[in-house]
């Protein structure tokens, strides 16, 4: 059997703490949400629950309306990946194999995006969706978050896209395939991998978005999960397992998709930064 170095040892140690410090925060919500007030606030802050308050769940997802939050930043969130993977890898594709007058005055105002800020355009945004009578409806946030996320989109799927030989697209071309099916049976399988980043990056960023979701949605039928919990807070200041219980709630789909697809994640990046 291999032995293992002093020198590897300490490395080994020091990486064993550093998981234990960044799987804490995890383990102190999930007992959080678990015990009642005087546990949490003296009796039992980091010890397991002496008392396991399954009903702090039930109590959240009824009087808390975490049910309702949790479908609403389900259907915002998907739609949203929907929408800005469609959009990014059509535009993508005209920006990057299609030539006509314009594309790089095109690209570059998609590339702009990148510079600004979400939150600094929420008046402008605001504005226009009061005129357009769309506030308090889901695409009072889907298109936003859409038109927010496709300058990083496009920039990810064209990286991708740089990758793929054009002679497949010459070849179906001489056999008589039009561009739609060139794009649709060629581009868009090998184009996979893009896909999935986007819809990782394009997730956390609309399923954990607040400032948005507080201003555009004032009715609490449209109310995401992140507005739902401030409200809660609010509400049921006393009780705080709910609370605790609710944000489990809202992490919970994040950790399960980072468990799923870190290595998606590392091999789509991987595969996007190899020319070749």
């Amino acid at each position: 059997m291999k032995k293992f170095k002093p020198g590897n040892k300490i490395v080994m140690g020091l990486l064993i703490l550093w998981g234990l410090i960044q799987i804490f925060p995890i383990y102190w919500m999930l007992s959080f949400s678990l015990k009642s007030n005087a546990e949490i606030f003296g009796e039992n802050v980091i010890g397991l629950p002496k008392e396991w308050l399954w009903e702090n769940y039930q109590s959240a997802l009824t009087v808390g309306n975490m049910g309702l939050y949790f479908m609403n930043s389900v259907i915002v969130t998907g739609g949203t990946i929907l929408l800005t993977a469609i959009i990014a890898i059509m535009a993508t594709y005209a920006l990057k194999r299609m030539i006509w007058r314009g594309r790089g005055t095109a690209n570059s105002i998609f590339m702009l995006g990148l510079t600004v800020p979400i939150h600094a355009a929420i008046l402008p945004v605001f504005v226009i969706l009061r005129n357009l009578k769309m506030t308090n409806s889901y695409q009072a946030l889907i298109l936003p978050y859409t038109a927010f996320a496709l300058a990083m989109a496009i920039l990810i799927c064209g990286s991708f896209m740089e990758n793929i030989p054009r002679e497949l697209e010459e070849a179906a071309c001489i056999d008589g395939s039009s561009i739609y099916g060139i794009f649709f049976k060629i581009i868009l399988p090998l184009m996979k991998p893009a896909l999935s980043t986007i819809s990782i990056f394009t997730f956390l960023q609309a399923w954990n978005e607040l400032m948005f979701a507080v201003i555009f949605i004032s009715d609490s039928k449209y109310r995401t999960l992140s507005v739902g919990i401030q409200t809660l807070t609010g509400s049921y200041t006393t009780k705080w397992g709910p609370i605790g219980a609710a944000l489990v709630i809202a992490t919970f789909p994040t950790i399960v998709l980072y468990c799923f697809m870190s290595r998606k994640i590392q091999e789509s990046m991987v595969a996007g930064a190899i020319k070749g």
